[in-house]
C-alpha cells in the first residue's frame, strides 16, 4: 500500500516565480526609473510588453510613482526579453515595442525572424502573413515540397528520381525566397518577393 501525499501548496513567492516563469515566453521589457538610477538606486520593473501602447505607459507611470526618488519622470527601456533577435535601444518608441510584441506573441520565433530581416520599421502583421510560407526541417525539404506542389504530376514516373531538389533549393533560396533558423529546430521560410 502506498500513501499519497497532499499536494503541497505553494507560498507567495513560490506562485510568484512560477507565474512569472510562464510569462517568460511573452516578449517583457524592464523599464527603469532614471531619477533613482541617477541617484545612484537600481528601481524599475519588468512589464509584459504585448499590450497597448497606453497601457504599457500606465504601468512605466505606476512604477515611477512608486520610485524612492520624488519627482520621478524619466524612464529608459534598460533590458528586454524574448524578442528573438530583435534589439531595443532605451528610448524605442513605445508603440512600436508593443506592436512588435504583440506580433511576436502572435506569430512567435517566425515573427522575429522576419522583423529582423525586413527591419523593425517594417514589420508588420500583413506583411509576414504575405511572405511567410511556413516551417520546414530545411530549405531543401520546403524546395521538394514545393517542386512536387508545381511540377510533380508533369514530371513522368520515369523521371522523377532524377529530379535534383538540393540544386532546385540552391537557386530557390539565391534569388526568390530566405530562410531564418528556427530556434526549436528547422526554418522558417519566407517568400522575398513581398
Amino acid at each position: 500500500m502506498s500513501i499519497v501525499s497532499p499536494p503541497r501548496e505553494l507560498d507567495k513567492a513560490e506562485a510568484e516565480r512560477e507565474s512569472q516563469e510562464a510569462a517568460n515566453d511573452s516578449p517583457r521589457v524592464y523599464v527603469a526609473c532614471l531619477a533613482a538610477y541617477n541617484a545612484g538606486t537600481l528601481h524599475g520593473e519588468w512589464m509584459d510588453a504585448a499590450q497597448e501602447e497606453e497601457d504599457l505607459l500606465e504601468a512605466i507611470q505606476d512604477m515611477l510613482a512608486r520610485s524612492p526618488e520624488p519627482s520621478a519622470e524619466e524612464w529608459a527601456i534598460h533590458d528586454y526579453e524574448c524578442f528573438g533577435g530583435l534589439r531595443l535601444g532605451e528610448y524605442e518608441d513605445l508603440g512600436r515595442v508593443a506592436e512588435l510584441a504583440r506580433l511576436i506573441d502572435e506569430h512567435g520565433a517566425a515573427f522575429a525572424a522576419y522583423a529582423g530581416n525586413v527591419g523593425t520599421e517594417h514589420a508588420t502583421g500583413d506583411g509576414f502573413e504575405e511572405c511567410f510560407r511556413g516551417e520546414w526541417d530545411s530549405e531543401e525539404a520546403y524546395a521538394e515540397d514545393l517542386f512536387d506542389e508545381l511540377y510533380l504530376n508533369e514530371v513522368p514516373q520515369t523521371l522523377r528520381s532524377y529530379v535534383d531538389y538540393q540544386a532546385f533549393a540552391r537557386d530557390l533560396f539565391m534569388g526568390d525566397y530566405w530562410s531564418a533558423d528556427n530556434p526549436a529546430g528547422g526554418v522558417f521560410v519566407f517568400d522575398g518577393n513581398c
